[in-house]
């Protein structure tokens, strides 16, 4: 996938925004009002040295462990809580997986929701 692809696949899902509160290099998705996807557009703020195009994703402590520990470009978050956030660098992954990487993340920021809202997206 590319940015554009990440990005249109994302605002696919259920009721997702997209905005940028952190700067003109980030855009943050949403579900809720609830951060789930944060896509790294390069340069400003938030650059880091080696500039490769990733995303930061919400996932559990374990999912986040075990996709680091199998896949190169899977990483702590740079700008995140690194045990729930991951980087992922996803011009080096399979685009099913990402795909279904970011619908986890989706699923599990709406699991978190008031089951009379989560009922939307279920």
């Amino acid at each position: 996938m590319n940015i554009e692809q990440v990005r249109e696949h994302t605002l696919s899902l259920l009721g997702v925004t997209e905005d940028q509160p952190f700067g003109d290099d980030i855009i943050t998705f949403r579900i809720e009002g609830k951060i789930f996807l944060c896509l790294w557009l390069g340069g400003g703020e938030h650059d880091i040295k080696d500039g490769e195009p990733r995303f930061a994703l919400k996932l559990t402590p374990e999912r986040n462990e075990t996709l680091r520990e199998q896949f190169s470009a899977v990483t702590p978050a740079y700008h995140w809580n690194k045990k729930h956030w991951s980087d992922v660098y996803y011009e080096h992954i399979e685009d099913a997986l990402l795909k279904e990487w970011i619908q986890e993340s989706y699923l599990l920021v709406v699991s978190k929701l008031p089951k009379t809202v989560r009922q939307k997206y279920i």
